[in-house]
């Protein structure tokens, strides 16, 4: 029944005529998360893995650093031991 209604949303959607239609990537990755989490809430597997298929798509890709920006600092850098006390063992 779940996927009848999947199907019909779909088909209601295809007939809209330039109603909804996203303007940029933004509304089409909006538009992906609320189909995505109704597939989900319905327990539709296959199509919620297709649905995350296309919000990786719908992503922004950054692809590394910008011309003329400045490097990243390191915040993960260990900090000196204060006195007196101990440090933990890292697992």
């Amino acid at each position: 029944m779940a996927n009848l209604m999947f199907k019909l949303s779909r088909a209601v959607a295809a007939g809209r005529a330039d109603k909804g239609v996203p303007k940029n990537r933004a509304e089409i990755l909006v538009a992906l998360l609320r189909k995505r989490a109704e597939a989900h809430r319905q327990g539709l597997g296959d199509q919620e893995r297709k649905l995350r298929d296309q919000i990786k798509w719908a992503l922004p890709v950054q692809d590394g650093e910008p011309a003329g920006a400045a490097p990243a600092t390191n915040r993960s850098a260990p900090r000196p031991k204060a006195a007196g006390t101990k440090r933990r063992a890292t697992p």
